[in-house]
């Protein structure tokens, strides 16, 4: 998530840079294109490893399955990185990238199909990462009353209330960096789109590393807060009466599961 945000960050820095110094487009128009070929890349990236994270989490509470990336996650990489990478080189070849406005993106003019590679898999990933997400906090919040009605121990009911809000910020966060994107796409091809929501398709995107940031600091505060009082870290009810644990690492929200017996 840290490289994907940053990447795209500084893909639209040095476009926007560029504009300041010369008052003008990027040019030559393959410079543009290559600001153009990195945005499309890392935010299709971004968008995939969300999705893979929400459906991973889904997979685990209602079916106690764990997805296997393989040795390093290479799967979850080769996916999350290489189908962007394969569209961005169809979108560059077909010449489809090149001056946006005020940025590089997909082509005013040449840029017939902008939508299906922006728009259409944009709004769908959005969608369906909210669905998850909303299910599986679902799940942990019966999972929660089950352990009360259980007469489990308050620390485990703790600590599965703490993952209920975990889920909650990353639904909140995700809704607020996207969300303005997949409206802008949709209200764009019904008529010309409002100027606050113009501008709010370009600012909160941009915000994705301070949303993450905070996230990360919440959670890292947390996690402090857990150990001083000797609480588990994330815990829930699996079948058997198994407890597995979930172990949320900050830097790259990415999640590593481990189950015990």
């Amino acid at each position: 998530m840290a490289f994907c945000d940053g990447f795209f960050n500084i893909s639209h820095f040095l476009d926007h840079t560029h504009m300041a110094v010369t008052k003008d487009h990027v040019h030559p128009k393959a410079l543009c294109e290559f600001y153009g070929f990195c945005l499309l890349w890392f935010i299709a990236a971004q968008m995939l490893l969300v999705n893979v994270v929400a459906i991973n989490i889904f997979m685990l509470m209602y079916f106690d399955v764990n997805i296997n990336f393989g040795q390093r996650d290479w799967r979850l990489l080769l996916y999350t990185f290489g189908v962007p990478f394969i569209a961005s080189c169809v979108a560059a070849t077909t010449g489809q990238l090149g001056p946006c406005g005020i940025t590089c993106y997909f082509d005013t003019i040449k840029g017939r199909l902008a939508v299906w590679f922006t728009t259409v898999p944009s709004v769908m990933i959005i969608f369906v990462n909210i669905i998850f997400y909303v299910l599986t906090w679902k799940r942990i919040r019966q999972q929660t009353l089950a352990i009360k009605n259980l007469a489990q121990s308050m620390m485990t009911a703790h600590a599965s209330r703490n993952t209920a809000r975990r889920m909650s910020l990353f639904v909140a966060v995700f809704v607020l960096q996207w969300f303005p994107v997949g409206v802008y796409g949709v209200w764009n091809l019904i008529e010309p789109v409002h100027p606050i929501l113009l501008h709010a398709g370009a600012i909160f995107p941009n915000l994705g590393g301070c949303f993450n940031l905070a996230v990360c600091l919440i959670l890292r505060r947390l996690r402090i807060r857990q150990r001083r009082n000797g609480l588990p870290e994330i815990n829930r009810l699996g079948r058997g009466k198994q407890v597995k644990t979930i172990s949320k690492h900050c830097p790259d929200h990415s999640f590593r599961f481990t189950e015990n017996t």
